[in-house]
C-alpha cells in the first residue's frame, strides 16, 4: 500500500478509467479525476473509489480546454498539494472513413485525444513530483491503424510520439512517460459494436477473446510501480497478440 501518494486520472467515470482508478484507490493513491457525461456514473466511480478508504477529488472537465483543465489541476493542488501519476485516459471516437468525415469529426477527436493529452500533461508538470509518472493511454490503432478511424488512429499515433519526447525532456527529474497501447477491450463502447463484427475481431486475436479493462488497469499499475522505475519512453502492449 502507498498511502500518502496521488494519482489524477482523466476521463474515470467509466470503462478503463475506472478501473485504472480503481486499481490506483487500491494501492493506496488518492484520486482525482475529471469527467464529462454522465453525472450519475461520474458519482458512481466517486463512491465506489472512496469506499476503498481513499481521498478523492472529481470535477467536469473538458480536457480539451486548457482553462478548465488549470482549474482541475488548481483543485487537485488545493487538495493533494502534488502528485506522484498523471494518468491521460479520457478519449473519444467519431467512426467514419475519410470520405464521410466531417471536418468537426476529425478535429473534435485530435482535440481530446490527443491536445487533451497535451493540456493535462503540461497544467499537471507544475505539481507533479520528481521521480513521478505519466502513463498515457495509446491504443493498437494507433500503430496498426483501423478501417473508419482515421481521427482516432492519428490521435492515438500521435500520443505514442509525443509519450516518447516527453520521456526524455522529464528523465532529468525522475519523471518517467509511458504510454499504454490498448487492443480490444470490453466497454460500453466496444458492446456498440454489432455482435457479428465484435466476434470476428477475437477471431483475430491471438489469445481468443477481448480484454477487460482491468487487465489495462493492471499495466498501469505496474508502471506506476517501483518496480518500473527504470522503463520510459516505451509502449506496452495490453493487447492480447492483437498487435502482432
Amino acid at each position: 500500500m502507498l498511502k500518502g501518494k496521488t494519482a489524477l486520472v482523466t476521463g474515470a467515470s467509466k470503462g478503463i478509467g475506472k478501473a485504472i482508478a480503481i486499481a490506483l484507490a487500491k494501492e493506496g493513491y488518492d484520486i482525482a479525476f475529471n469527467f464529462v457525461g454522465s453525472k450519475d456514473s461520474a458519482a458512481e466511480a466517486y463512491e465506489e473509489i472512496k469506499s476503498l478508504n481513499v481521498k478523492v477529488v472529481s470535477a467536469k472537465t473538458d480536457v480539451s480546454k486548457m482553462e478548465e483543465v488549470r482549474s482541475l489541476v488548481n483543485t487537485v493542488k488545493d487538495e493533494f498539494n502534488s502528485l506522484d501519476i498523471v494518468v491521460n485516459n479520457a478519449g473519444i471516437t467519431r467512426d467514419k472513413t475519410l470520405k464521410n468525415m466531417t471536418q468537426e469529426e476529425w478535429q473534435t477527436v485530435i482535440d481530446v485525444n490527443l491536445t487533451g493529452v497535451f493540456n493535462v500533461s503540461k497544467a499537471a508538470l507544475e505539481i507533479l513530483n520528481n521521480d513521478g509518472r505519466i502513463v498515457n493511454i495509446s491504443s493498437v490503432a494507433g500503430i496498426c491503424g483501423n478501417f473508419g478511424q482515421t481521427n482516432y488512429a492519428a490521435s492515438k499515433a500521435g500520443i505514442i510520439g509525443f509519450t516518447k519526447s516527453l520521456a526524455k525532456e522529464l528523465a532529468g527529474r525522475g519523471i518517467t512517460v509511458n504510454a499504454i497501447a490498448p487492443g480490444f477491450i470490453k466497454t460500453e463502447m466496444t458492446d456498440k459494436i454489432p455482435f457479428l463484427r465484435r466476434k470476428i475481431i477475437e477471431r483475430m486475436i491471438p489469445l481468443g477473446k477481448a480484454g477487460t479493462p482491468e487487465d489495462v488497469a493492471n499495466a498501469v499499475v505496474f508502471l506506476a510501480s517501483p518496480k518500473a522505475r527504470y522503463i520510459t519512453g516505451e509502449i506496452l502492449h495490453v493487447a492480447g497478440g492483437l498487435n502482432f
